[in-house]
């Protein structure tokens, strides 16, 4: 008979003799032979749970989870624990890590145990590559067997390894755990972590050989992510093609998910949230953290819901992609963000078919950076702070409750922003659907720039098109954009039409353009209608000398 067969029949027979209760809720050895056993206390190493249970009978099942562990411990031993013998009674390369010592009840500290399990996968399969250095597991199961499991210390993965998946449980931060740990930790010693301020950078990914990557293929799904107020969830530091599938992301004391460096991280189907609420929570107020901080590149979030942080998304990366996330994580007014770009250089950014829910989007330095499809809801403002606006998109959005988009001026500079077919309500108290946060340095340099075909209700249209008509009989004629454009004295083109009412035709010209006001002029007064067009999108390259 193999070491397998051995220790599940030692199993099997530890069960049987324990699993008799009375019932008050404490057990009875099934022997006189079990409960000699019992009073000789065989496999009870620590005096005082044994004078507890002699003291509580009634608690006597914490006495059989803790003989139970013990007993599974000393029988690896004996027969020479192997990846094989403890990962699966099968063979199959699935290591549950209750085989392992872990407590799927939460009483007792499994974080030696799980991290055990997680060594012994990562011993796995030698001889075949991922990326250069990445050993491939072949698939190895890491696997949480549906228990949920107290962690006193992070569970960090082993560098060089991919092709994991780690499954179908809850690890559960304890008060012990340290307060910068995450639950779980994709690190490197080799790894160079990122400030909390600074950006990914785009070139490490790229680097001739793969350098500086350490994970590749892990995925985790089905997993409950609780930090307790205390630590994070998950890190992920120089991995690539990393996988968050259907998990659940609670009560984390700094982030639910923070990625440095690497490269495509992908999470699905995740739920996110500091409080458990489903909105309208008292406690809002007091909402921190970051639920996802991505300072990567080339990452995505799809049908990801964050309701309750500090900020929902924090992005410091490049090419990164977001679709049909929901923001309701707190209150602008509160002084939520729902997702924070922070941008430098060409960061080609892309927000779709997003709802932020009283919640707004703040830009920072925006490059690159394309919005569509998006809602928000209440009173919340999408901002777009500016340092070298470049070719940014908001386009299909629905903002409710006065909600509205500020652009911050930084050094003056904006080009390549298109803001275009999206649906302003408001409260009828003529808020701007775009307003101007020129404090720092007013916006002088301005090109590509398109406002238009917005449609409001309840709030202030603001445009960089627009058309007037005047009419009345003169020699004189006003045309004031001064409400409706965006940008004060920044007219670039203009065109207007001159029809009279009657069979005088007099010499008319364009007098004057200031402060977004065109005047045009007769030689001769006459009653006559004056159409009006404007722009202010200057095209790259070009000049304009209307102000």
């Amino acid at each position: 008979m193999g070491p397998s067969n051995l220790l599940t029949a030692f199993l099997i027979f530890s069960l049987l003799a324990l699993s008799s209760t009375h019932e008050n809720g404490g057990f009875a050895l099934g022997d006189a032979d079990a409960q000699e056993d019992l009073e000789n206390r065989a496999y009870i190493d620590d005096q005082e749970d044994y004078e507890e249970y002699r003291s509580r009978p009634s608690d006597a099942g914490l006495f059989y989870r803790r003989r139970l562990q013990r007993v599974q411990q000393r029988h690896r031993k004996l027969l020479g624990d192997s990846p094989q013998s403890a990962g699966s009674l099968s063979g199959a390369r699935i290591f549950n890590v209750i085989n392992y010592g872990a407590d799927p009840s939460g009483v007792l500290d499994s974080a030696d145990a799980i991290t055990q399990a997680v060594n012994a996968a990562f011993s796995e399969q030698k001889g075949s590559e991922l990326l250069p250095g990445i050993n491939n597991l072949g698939g190895v199961v890491l696997d949480l067997a549906g228990g949920i499991y107290n962690i006193s210390s992070p569970i960090r993965f082993p560098p060089g390894g991919g092709n994991v998946l780690v499954q179908r449980g809850t690890l559960r931060a304890s008060p012990g755990f340290p307060g910068d740990g995450y639950i779980i930790e994709l690190v490197s010693p080799e790894s160079k972590r990122l400030d909390r301020m600074a950006m990914a950078d785009s070139n490490k990914a790229a680097a001739p050989k793969n350098v500086g990557i350490y994970y590749e293929d892990i995925t985790f799904r089905d997993v409950v992510f609780d930090g307790s107020f205390i630590g994070g969830g998950l890190l992920v530091v120089d991995s690539a093609r990393t996988r968050i599938d259907d998990c659940f992301f609670i009560h984390f004391g700094t982030d639910g998910m923070l990625v440095e460096g690497g490269h495509e991280t992908y999470v699905a189907s995740t739920f996110v949230g500091q409080y458990l609420t489903i909105g309208g929570d008292p406690r809002e107020r007091n909402f921190s953290g970051i639920g996802i901080d991505l300072a990567s590149n080339d990452n995505a979030l799809t049908d990801v819901v964050i309701f309750s942080a500090g900020k929902g998304v924090v992005l410091r990366g490049q090419a990164n992609m977001i679709t049909g996330v929901h923001c309701y994580n707190k209150a602008t007014g509160f002084g939520g963000v729902g997702i924070d770009v922070k941008l430098p250089g060409n960061s080609a950014t892309r927000i779709d078919n997003s709802y932020l829910d009283y919640t707004g989007i703040v830009l920072e330095d925006p490059t690159q950076v394309r919005i569509t499809n998006s809602h928000s809801r209440a009173s919340c403002s999408t901002k777009l702070l500016n340092e070298d606006f470049l070719q940014v998109h908001v386009t299909n959005c629905f903002f409710l409750g006065d909600g509205n988009i500020l652009l911050k001026s930084i050094k003056g500079e904006i080009s390549g922003l298109t803001i275009v077919n999206n649906m302003f309500v408001g409260s009828h108290t003529n808020v701007p659907i775009v307003t101007l946060d020129q404090s720092n340095v007013p916006f002088t340099s301005v090109d590509q720039v398109v406002i238009d075909q917005n449609n409001v209700n309840g709030m202030m249209l603001k445009s960089t098109v627009g058309k007037k008509t005047v009419s009345g009989n003169g020699t004189k004629w006003s045309a004031d954009f001064s409400n409706l454009l965006v940008f004060p004295r920044h007219i670039k083109h203009l065109q207007y039409s001159f029809l009279v009412r009657g069979r005088t035709f007099p010499k008319h010209a364009v007098t004057e353009v200031k402060d977004n006001v065109v005047v045009v002029e007769a030689d001769k007064p006459v009653d006559a209608i004056v159409t009006v067009s404007v722009d202010q999108n200057l095209m790259q390259g070009e000049k304009s000398d209307y102000y």
